[in-house]
């Protein structure tokens, strides 16, 4: 036989289209040629599959080889085809049985030495493969194709419930499986033997004083609202944040799935971390594509490193103007759209945005110290280089008062996590089972059927509409807050109590 034909995946964007890795031998002068819309990583493959297979004792033929990788438009990236195109020279040649090959996708990059390395992807792989249902051989027993891949994804592979997992270490491995005789030597399928340990997040017990900012952050949370803190250096702003995912609602399959896959993209996923909410904290100097995605094989961003967690900015003055502007698609719609010339990629970025700032450029603007020398007019510059579309976007706008001397020398006595996150777990549950959503992704056709106010309540919001010159969206954000203050005291409508405070969520930067 002079051909051979293996299943393998490509990558784009979430995506993990279908690829198939031809190899055909030929009479000719010894060469071996890779087609199919290759890349660099690609094309290097030849030296690494050759090397690998004369170190593990095969034979490479004199002939020439040439490998398709189809469909030919598709970009192919990485060194994920190694290992199929290895196996597919050595059953092409007669080297290792082909009857099997049908029932089995391959994902692997390959040492000198024939080790297998691990590759980006694994999971959005495996849930492509699990999801596409493709019809094994007929004396098989399983409904899809099962998956062989180095042993180090075989963790993130197996969050898949139902896949057929095959890891190995070497090439040598995946061939005496194809090779054996018996089971002695065929490669076990994986089952995670280890247990997944409930998500740990540091405490909100830790903190001293700030029950205003914690009271805004339990609202944040039970609702899906973005926030933004302002108070001195020192106020609390960068402790509070790190510490709002563990007030979220535990991940459900599909959002943990979500997560991990975006995570599988970028290398950076770990099991130790499944079912954590993710916390994505990018420095100030971090250009727009590192914080939305791109690259001439698009990958994904800050935002979607985020998805169904927390993205914490801060110093948010600090940012360069045009990479804030960013932000704006990605907080309305939940998904990051990266367009080329020849294709396009999404990734969804459904993040919570939690940001922080100083008040004034030096950052003791009212501080009881009256360390402050920045005058008014540099401190409305410097709140001016957030952008006002931006800001409208930010549900919560809330300043954060500098700790006392006495509240210093205190212990710390307030609430735990816990007990805040059993709040926010029934207000979310509440909203679940109203409007199918968190009250933060209500449309405005959804906000003026759910988030009537009572009339004291009405009048509170329009006086307040009035007074602060607010648009059309602050109007609609302000009524969402409510809703969920609402929620968490378990009120089937907003009254005049539940507006008033929800705007005073949204005086951070008028009241300075």
């Amino acid at each position: 036989m002079s051909l051979a034909v293996l299943r393998s995946r490509a990558l784009a964007g979430m995506e993990a289209p279908a690829v198939s890795v031809e190899v055909h031998l030929a009479n000719g002068l010894p060469s071996m040629t890779i087609v199919g819309l290759p890349d660099a990583e690609v094309r290097e493959a030849k030296d690494r599959v050759r090397a690998a297979l004369q170190n593990v004792g095969f034979e490479i033929p004199s002939r020439r080889i040439t490998i398709n990788l189809a469909p030919a438009d598709l970009p192919k990236e990485s060194g994920r085809f190694d290992l199929p195109i290895a196996l597919g020279i050595l059953a092409a040649s007669g080297q290792i049985p082909s009857g099997e090959l049908d029932r089995y996708e391959f994902a692997g990059e390959l040492s000198l030495s024939g080790q297998l390395r691990p590759v980006r992807g694994a999971l959005a792989m495996t849930f492509a493969i699990w999801r596409s249902g493709a019809q094994p051989a007929a004396q098989s027993g399983e409904t899809r194709r099962a998956f062989i891949l180095p042993k180090s994804n075989a963790d993130e592979a197996a969050l898949v419930a139902d896949a057929s997992i095959y890891p190995a270490e070497t090439l040598l491995e995946v061939c005496a499986h194809f090779a054996a005789l018996n089971d002695g030597t065929r490669l076990p399928r994986y089952r995670t033997g280890r247990p997944l340990l409930p998500p740990r997040y540091p405490d909100f017990s830790d903190v001293k004083g700030q029950r205003h900012t914690k009271r805004a952050l339990e609202i944040a949370a039970a609702g899906n609202h973005s926030i933004l803190l302002v108070g001195p250096p020192g106020a609390g702003k960068s402790m509070l944040a790190s510490r709002f995912p563990g007030l979220l609602p535990p991940m459900t399959d599909e959002e943990a799935l979500e997560a991990a896959a975006v995570q599988s993209l970028t290398g950076s996923f770990s099991a130790e971390r499944w079912r954590c909410r993710p916390f994505r904290s990018p420095h100030h100097t971090s250009s727009g594509v590192a914080l939305v995605g791109g690259g001439s094989v698009p990958r994904p961003g800050e935002v979607s490193l985020a998805h169904c967690g927390v993205l914490f900015m801060d110093e948010l003055p600090e940012f360069d103007r045009k990479v804030l502007e960013v932000l704006r698609q990605p907080l309305e719609s939940g998904v990051v759209t990266i367009s080329r010339a020849a294709h396009q990629a999404d990734f969804p970025a459904r993040f919570q945005l939690i940001a922080a700032m100083n008040p004034c450029p030096c950052g003791w603007q009212g501080h009881p110290s009256g360390k402050c020398r920045c005058t008014n007019e540099s401190a409305q510059r410097y709140r001016d280089r957030i952008s006002g579309p931006l800001l409208d976007r930010i549900d919560m706008q809330i300043g954060v008062s500098a700790m006392s001397p006495d509240a210093m020398g205190a212990q710390a006595d307030g609430e735990s996590s816990d007990a805040i996150a059993r709040r926010v777990a029934a207000a979310h549950a509440v909203q679940l089972a109203r409007q199918g959503k968190p009250n933060g992704r209500l449309n405005t056709h959804e906000i003026d059927r759910l988030c009537v106010p009572d009339a004291a309540g009405d009048k509170i919001l329009r006086s307040a509409m009035s007074m602060m010159n607010w648009s059309a969206r602050a109007y609609h954000r302000v009524l969402k807050v409510a809703r969920t203050i609402a929620d968490l005291s378990a009120a089937p409508g907003i009254d005049a109590a539940h507006m008033a405070e929800a705007v005073g969520y949204r005086r951070g930067l008028q009241e300075r």
